[in-house]
């Protein structure tokens, strides 16, 4: 079935709600998710959203700039940055003005608290700059832009499968989705289309991300022949539970939490003598991992201690109670006495599709692909560089979420439809009949365990050569595997067997063009730290990584750093 917009956006998480938002009621919008939007992982956001507001103490957007860029290890693109910083407290006071219930001081201005990396006075002191609601951030924006755009009659294709992009003389010409309900294969033809489909963090085996992250869009854009830029920088959050990865929010540190080695040391004063448990999220995983590596860990485990036990039953109840609430669930222990073991968790993606400013989707050689756009995760503006700031994620939705609203809106007047034939159909329909009809060949849930462990032990929060090499060689080699995966379910509704062999090409190709960026990468920077290069190079790496799909296989150039107001320093915190 065929159906017409003006726009389709892919995703229903804070991006492609706030861009659809913006563009309903000026043009056809419509929203393509692969869950119900209330579902989308926007939701698992829990500490807040970066603004300077000075409600709690004096700030700036230039000291948020400032954090921004060294907190990204200076690969941020500046003039992202800034943007970022400067449409901050717009943001944050638009979507209180929809309705989202920030916490609010004894002034009734909206709380905020302190978070990792964010500091006053250009790296002099913390500063409380986290806009929060509670530890469930996330939650309330999702639930309130979702009813913004169900207020604005916006249509909704829910539980819609991404399968492919279609493209026309370098532009992008609609999508084809598969209707999980019935299995059926639908072309949403459009005159500009938005992927705002989110992380991939289930690369990895221990992950924060739901399971529905899987880069559908992203991998989409590489094969469209896009590349895909900065993949090697993959955040791994310090607080995930101890062999779940769920996430403990940052929040639990803004709030006064510590953590604590085998030997009930405050270890992280060895590591950032003056943010300590607040420094930048990269730093801090790192100093979890050495403290583990070096026979420090709890009982000479692979994990640390996150103390809340001081902090106080109301407190933790009026604050954390979403954290108290997972520790008592998921481990049976109680936060106002109990310890929480905490390990590092696979969080987020600073890299993705390159775009400009407003979220046009860039090729090879820079030029704007027609009709195409990014936002979110999956996109890479770059405002993150090497490592993310907290609170920046729910920051970085909502602004380039509505920025590339406004160049679409901008764009339709010169965007035509084209006319699409029946040959994507047809290639989906036998590619999905083909891995329904294949009697013999391989699992997918085994190809997908050995990609994750893979990606885990080699290519996570330390690195090195070898490691990377043996890796790239396994992910080829599932490569190839994959092209004999067979899918046991026949039946069309809600096939989920289907639905993960899909998804696990994407997984695997964007495990390999994270393996081959992060063996180029001779340095360490941000969230990469390469073990046999374990200094930033500055005269040889300041610049952005791109790999590009090709027949001969991933091909990797470079694109300078906008470098505007501030010029590389040590990363001392």
């Amino acid at each position: 079935m065929k159906f017409e917009h003006d726009v389709v956006i892919v995703g229903s998480g804070l991006a492609g709600l706030r861009a659809a938002v913006e563009v309903a009621g000026r043009a056809d919008v419509a929203l393509l998710s692969k869950v119900y939007p209330n579902r989308s992982h926007s939701g698992a956001a829990q500490g807040g959203i970066a603004a300077a507001l000075g409600n709690e103490e004096p700030d700036s957007w230039e000291w948020h700039m400032y954090d921004t860029v060294k907190g990204g290890d200076f690969l941020a693109d500046q003039d992202a940055a800034e943007v970022l910083a400067k449409d901050a407290p717009r943001a944050v006071y638009e979507l209180e003005h929809m309705g989202v219930p920030f916490n609010r001081t004894v002034h009734g201005t909206i709380a905020q608290r302190a978070f990792g990396g964010h500091t006053g006075d250009f790296g002099k002191r913390a500063v409380k700059r986290a806009c929060h609601a509670a530890d469930r951030t996330g939650r309330v924006i999702l639930d309130t832009l979702y009813g913004e755009a169900l207020r604005k009659g916006i249509k909704i294709y829910q539980e819609f499968h991404l399968l492919d992009l279609i493209t026309k003389d370098n532009r992008v010409i609609g999508v084809l989705a598969l209707e999980m309900a019935t299995g059926d294969i639908h072309c949403l033809q459009s005159k500009a289309v938005l992927l705002a489909t989110g992380g991939f963090g289930k690369v990895f085996r221990t992950t924060s991300n739901c399971f529905a992250n899987t880069g559908d869009g992203v991998f989409l854009a590489y094969k469209a022949g896009i590349p895909l830029e900065d993949m090697e920088f993959v955040q791994f959050h310090p607080t995930g539970i101890h062999g779940l990865g769920v996430l403990l929010s940052e929040a639990a540190r803004g709030e006064g939490g510590i953590l604590r080695n085998g030997q009930g040391e405050r270890f992280m004063e060895r590591y950032a003598l003056t943010l300590k448990d607040l420094a930048p999220r990269d730093m801090v995983s790192r100093a979890i991992a050495r403290e583990i590596r070096e026979g420090r860990g709890i009982e000479g485990r692979d994990f640390v201690h996150l103390d809340l036990t001081h902090l106080g039953k109301e407190r933790l109840a009026e604050k954390l109670s979403d954290i108290t609430s997972f520790v008592r669930i998921y481990l049976g222990l109680d936060a106002t006495k109990d310890l929480i073991p905490v390990a590092p968790t696979c969080h987020y993606m600073m890299g993705g599709i390159p775009t400009n400013l407003d979220a046009q989707v860039l090729g090879a050689r820079g030029e704007i692909f027609e009709g195409l756009y990014a936002a979110g995760e999956c996109a890479c503006v770059s405002v993150h560089g090497a490592n993310r700031l907290g609170c920046n994620s729910l920051l970085d939705l909502v602004v380039f979420g509505r920025r590339a609203g406004k160049k679409i809106l901008e764009d339709l007047s010169h965007l035509q439809k084209a006319p699409i034939s029946q040959g994507p159909e047809e290639a989906a329909t036998q590619k999905i009949e083909g891995l329904k009809s294949r009697k013999r060949g391989e699992k997918t849930g085994a190809l997908r365990s050995e990609l994750q462990k893979t990606m885990t032990d080699h290519c996570s929060v330390f690195r090195n050569r070898e490691d990377l090499v043996g890796a790239i060689a396994t992910v080829r080699g599932l490569l190839e595997r994959y092209e004999k995966v067979r899918v046991d379910n026949k039946g069309r509704s809600f096939n989920t067997d289907l639905l993960e062999a899909l998804e696990l090409e994407s997984l695997l190709c964007l495990g390999e063009t994270i393996l081959v960026s992060a063996l180029a990468r001779e340095e360490s920077r941000g969230a990469h730290f390469r073990e046999d290069y374990p200094e930033r190079d500055d005269r040889n790496w300041l610049k952005h990584t791109l790999v590009e799909k090709t027949d001969a296989g991933p091909s990797l150039f470079s694109r300078p750093v906008t470098i505007t107001r501030f010029k590389p320093q040590p990363r001392v915190y």
